[in-house]
Parts: C-alpha cells; structure tokens; sequence
C-alpha cells in the first residue's frame, strides 16, 4: 500500500496490489455488481452469461481506454429496463430487434461525450437541464410500475417477503461494510428461500446445466424494417443515463484527489475527463449492444464500495471485469439465477422501480430545479404525463393516427423541444416588462 507522512492506507487509480489482494478486491467489486447487473438480465429475459460477459468486457476496455486514469465499474442500468422490455415483448420486436436500439444508444453517449470535449459542459446543460434528465429518469421508474406488480402477481406472498427484507436489508444494514452494500442480493437469498419453501421453484435445470458453456451470444437484427422502432424506444433512454455517469465521475473524483492528498501526492483531477467518461459509456454500450447484453453505464454501488475502502486501483477494477468474464462462462450459474421464480423479481422490482422515479426527483431537488417557474413546469409536466400515461397504452406506445410513438422516447423529445423554444425564444422577466409596459 502506498504512504505517505502519516500512516494512510488506500490505492489510487494507478496503483497495483499485489496478487492476494488483487484477486480478493477484485471479487468484492464483482459482488457489488452482481446483484444489479444479473437482475437487469433477468427482467429484460437476456441471457445472465452474456449480461456478464458484457459487462466485463466493456469495463476493461473502458479502463484501457481511459488511459487506466477513470475508476469506474461499467454494467447494465435499470434504466433502459422499461424501453427494452416493451420492445423485447412486442409483437414486432425481440431481442435482436432491441440490440439495434442499444447499438444506438452507444452512438448518443458518444456524440455526447464528443460535444462536451468540443462547447463544454455547460453548454450541453442548457440543452439538457435538470428538469429534462429528473422528469424523464421519474418516468422511467414509473412507467415499470405495472411491470413490477404483474411479476408479484405470481405469487404475492413471496414477493412480499422478498420486498420487505430488502427494505430492510437496505435500512439496517447500511454503513455496515460490504454486507451493507449487498441489500438487494440478500433480500433476493431470502426471497429465494421462501419460494423453494413454498414450493415454486423448479430444479431441474440446474441438474441439467452443463458446468461450464458458451454465454448464449447473438447479433443485432440491422435489416429488421422495425429497427427503427426500437432505435426510436430505446436510444433516448440515454439522456437519463448521461448526468447519472457524470455525477458518478464527480464524485469519485473528489474521493480519489482526497486520498491523494493524504497520501501526498498530486491530485488527479479526473472530472476533467467527463468527455472521454461519456465516450466509454458509448463503447460499453456498442458492446453490449452487438454481443447480445443489455445497454448500461458506470455503477454507483461500486463508487461506493470504493468510498468506503479508499481502494480506487484501476488494476483491481480490470481484474474484476476478468473474474465476470470468467463466470459467464459457468453453465451451473446460469442455470441457478434463472430459477429465480417471477415473484422474487417482483418484489425487488416494485422497490426498485420506485427508487429510479424518486431519483429523478433527487436530481431536481438536488439541482435546485425552480418548480415555480412556468417554463420548468411546462417542461416537466409534458415529460411526465407523457410518459407515465403513454405507458398505459398496448406496449407502451401512443397511437397518434396510423403511427404508435414510444412514450418515453416521445416525452423526452417533447420536452427537449419545448426547451429549445424557451432557449430560442426566452420570456422577458415579468417585473422588467411591467416598468417597459
């Protein structure tokens, strides 16, 4: 471990541990991840191998990518669940049909990440303000809602249990060390032990799961003349994900140059590299998207667990991605987490559906959005109803004539347009126009 005048323990980006420490922090960051990233595979029916295969890889390349400076675990989000589902169980869709809109939703991280290396910041701000990210991360919680108690419908005492010991795992259990981060892996463990209980989960696919097998990859379906359809559903999705990667990045950036300085050494500044970070959420993305895993960004949990154990080592992070590359590959495993029952899944969904809505609502809280400004209002109210109340339609889309537009992607463009017309025209403040008039 490095140190410096005092006795301070910790690894910065570059750092290298060695080898027991190396594997065993490492493994950490994969339980961290694993509960997340298995859990997006599951509800969106993508195969767990190839989520992990995905997952692993991406964050490799991106930590190669970034020059071995950005200390952040690349896996799947919770919030293109909603878009990816609709588009997966539609009647024009599938998988294939929904890897082409997760290929797309690479291309939009990377003209973002590029445009804000270009103007700044700032500028991607006025186009993007907090009340467009915060209404449309709101509706992507929201619009789950019907998703997540159809699931618990299944059986609605196991997903109780499941429900509840994760509430509260995540109350009880926080601040505790790494068992404190494991909230929804640990109400999962007990929701599977009631349904083996009550008899609903069936065996014999693990019995019949080889030990070690392939991860179920498949490609893009390019030529499907309802690929633009998904591109439509699911690429928009990533205008909530892009202030989530960059808040992740500003913080572990204050966390990094603060154990710097007690170590004694320069600073990092890695906020500097918002640009690249979006970049790399693109690649991890465009992976994903061609390799048959669902589209994500960096993980907070895994920020945290870093926060928590001053362990920011690139080196441990590529050592992570190889350990989740390496169980993608266990057939045994596969087979387990898919023998997940339906209610379990429920039941962790209805609690956290509602925590991507009311973070939406953290951003613009947190953002100092002014909910007294008619113009904030317009937008956020469009977004919301919108959103919320296009999901309620046969697949999520709004019949408008002979089209069906997706309601997300459809809130989102409406408020980014609405936005544009404030920008381009903007309303003269009401005390000046009354001492003009």
């Amino acid at each position: 471990m490095a140190s410096a005048k005092k006795q301070v323990y910790g690894y910065l980006p570059p750092d290298v541990p060695q080898a027991g420490a190396l594997i065993s922090l490492g493994f950490q960051h994969v339980l961290t991840m694993f509960p997340a990233t298995v859990l997006v595979a599951i509800l969106t029916g993508f195969d767990v191998g190839v989520t992990l295969f995905g997952s692993g890889l991406a964050t490799i390349i991106a930590l190669l990518g970034s020059g071995m400076r950005i200390p952040l675990y690349y896996g799947s989000s919770f919030s293109y669940i909603a878009a990816i589902v609709a588009v997966v169980g539609a009647e024009w869709g599938g998988q294939a049909v929904a890897q082409v809109g997760i290929v797309a939703t690479a291309f939009v991280s990377i003209l973002a990440g590029l445009l804000i290396r270009f103007v700044g910041k700032a500028a991607l701000d006025k186009v993007l303000p907090p009340i467009i990210t915060g209404s449309v991360a709101l509706v992507i919680g929201i619009a789950l809602a019907k998703t997540a108690l159809d699931q618990a419908a299944t059986n609605w005492l196991v997903a109780i249990i499941t429900l509840l010991s994760t509430i509260l795992f995540s109350v009880y259990l926080r601040g505790r060390g790494l068992i404190g981060m494991l909230p929804i892996l640990l109400g999962a463990v007990v929701g599977y032990i009631a349904g083996v209980i009550t008899g609903i989960v069936d065996f014999a696919p693990v019995a019949d799961a080889a030990w070690l097998r392939v991860p179920d990859f498949s490609l893009p379906d390019f030529g499907n003349k309802n690929a633009l359809r998904a591109i439509l559903a699911i690429a928009p999705i990533a205008i909530a994900t892009i202030p989530e990667s960059t808040a992740h990045l500003y913080q572990i950036s204050l966390y990094v140059d603060r154990l710097a300085d007690d170590l004694g050494r320069k600073p990092l500044q890695i906020k500097n590299l918002i640009g690249l970070n979006l970049i790399l959420d693109g690649v991890g993305d465009f992976i994903n998207g061609m390799l048959g895993g669902c589209a994500g960004t960096n993980y907070g949990e895994n920020n945290s667990l870093m926060a928590i154990t001053r362990n920011y080592s690139v080196p441990v992070l590529i050592t992570a991605g190889v350990i989740a590359i390496l169980l993608s590959f266990v057939g045994k495993l596969a087979a387990v987490v898919g023998t997940l029952p339906t209610a379990v899944t429920g039941g962790l969904a209805i609690y956290l559906f509602g925590v991507i809505g009311l973070q939406g609502v953290a951003l613009i809280q947190s953002e100092k959005v002014d909910l007294f400004d008619p113009r904030q209002l317009a937008i956020g109210a469009l977004i919301t109803v919108i959103g919320i109340g296009g999901a309620a339609f046969p697949g999520g889309n709004i019949p408008i004539g002979n089209w069906e537009l997706p309601s997300i992607a459809t809130a989102a463009v409406v408020g980014i347009l609405v936005n544009a017309i404030f920008l381009i025209f903007p309303a003269r403040n009401g005390a000046k126009a009354a001492e003009e008039g």
